[in-house]
């Protein structure tokens, strides 16, 4: 069986829709501005899981390995943090630690729905 990945396109649509969501419903955690800061957030996002991620991962490998992998989601929290500082006020997180919630919740959204429709 092949395994389906998703497009480019596919991935800021669903991380777009993923956002808007959890700003709706984390209000006191996550501010979404418009729909068009959604956008940008879930581009610029995109952007760094391709570019700043791998490195971020590297780096932090030893600290990843020592956590049971479970500091992996602190460089997701990380580039969801860098991608709040690159879209600007439109688009922020109240503390870090919100930004580590809101990173596991992607996660495993993205994870639930590469599942379901690789089927």
């Amino acid at each position: 069986m092949q395994l389906k990945r998703f497009s480019f396109l596919q991935r800021l649509i669903i991380n777009m829709i993923t956002l808007l969501a959890l700003a709706g419903l984390f209000q006191q955690g996550l501010y979404v501005q418009n729909l068009w800061n959604a956008f940008m957030a879930a581009a610029i996002l995109g952007v760094l899981n391709v570019f700043v991620r791998p490195v971020l991962q590297i780096l932090s490998l030893p600290l990843t390995f020592f956590t049971f992998g479970l500091f992996s989601f602190v460089v997701n929290a990380a580039v969801l943090w860098m991608t709040s500082w690159f879209v600007g006020p439109g688009f922020q997180f109240t503390s870090f630690g919100w930004a580590i919630l809101i990173s596991l919740i992607m996660s495993l959204v993205n994870a639930i729905l590469s599942d379901f429709f690789s089927r």
